[in-house]
């Protein structure tokens, strides 16, 4: 229990940073075992313990397991880590899941039963508007209704417009150092628009789209190929950006893209689910 206040620190850090990580719990003890009840540990994405305790080596591979598998899905786990002659009274192997829980084998001289719960701490997802258009104002206000960290970069001038947003920068550099999947969306509309795009296109993303026309889009993408952008980074923009249903308002539109975005997170979600439940 030595270890809490340094958890809860960088607990705070790390969710601070957007980072993705896995906070376990020791919350049942039986008979000897190294950890106690009460006893956490960050897991980071990697799989490497960042700070805490929860036992030794009888435990260790199974909650570890369980935490890298809680990151990709976004689903808690409770493990259930047993010596073997229990096990077999209960009628289950190591790596059998019965009513959410997963079981696992100490082969420790203990002979301790320890139950760890493993919770994912997933970083809301970024949403990155370059520019200060209505669409863009309309866009960051209702966006941290739906779990977004939302970014706006805009001249320094323009940020007044924006009420709602948790970060912001002045001009069109996106912060590359923010580890949270993001959604980017340029809404500059007349206001710097290539310059908005190459810094869009400069940073990976899940999603890049356009607000303004096809036809716009085009031009903008064929002037920035002429000075050597990469061709493969700008086949990834959509434009016009947002599902197609009728908007006209700023407002309309801002719920077309949002509602865009958050079908892609949602298929992307269920996607890696599937994964982990294949392996």
């Amino acid at each position: 229990m030595g270890h809490r206040p340094d958890i809860l620190t960088q607990v705070a850090d790390l969710t601070q940073a957007g980072e993705a990580f896995a906070l376990a719990t020791v919350v049942r003890t039986v008979a000897a075992t190294a950890a106690k009840a009460g006893a956490k540990a960050i897991i980071r994405a990697d799989g490497a313990i960042s700070e805490g305790w929860i036992g030794g080596g009888c435990a260790r591979a199974a909650v570890l397991k369980a935490a890298r598998e809680a990151i990709d899905d976004g689903k808690p786990r409770l493990v259930s880590v047993q010596p073997e002659d229990l096990l077999a009274e209960r009628g289950v192997a190591a790596g059998t899941e019965r009513n959410g829980i997963r079981f696992a084998r100490n082969m420790c001289p203990s002979k301790g039963t320890m139950d760890v719960f493993v919770e994912p701490m997933l970083p809301a997802p970024g949403l990155v508007i370059l520019g200060s258009s209505p669409v863009a104002v309309a866009l960051a206000d209702i966006a941290p209704r739906f779990g977004f960290h939302v970014t706006v970069c805009a001249p320094k001038a323009e940020q007044a417009a924006f009420v709602e947003a948790d970060a912001r920068i002045d001009g069109f550099m996106m912060d590359t150092a923010d580890g949270r999947r993001r959604y980017v969306v340029v809404s500059t509309q007349g206001r710097g628009d290539e310059a908005a795009l190459s810094a869009a296109v400069s940073t990976p993303s899940a999603y890049l789209a356009f607000v303004g026309s096809r036809a716009k889009a085009e031009t903008l993408v064929s002037r920035m190929q002429e000075r050597g952008v990469d061709a493969g980074a700008l086949a990834a923009l959509k434009a016009p950006a947002g599902l197609d249903i009728g908007a006209i308002t700023p407002d309309e539109i801002a719920l077309s893209i949002l509602g865009e975005i958050i079908a892609l997170r949602r298929r992307d979600l269920r996607h890696q689910i599937q994964r982990v439940e294949a392996t």
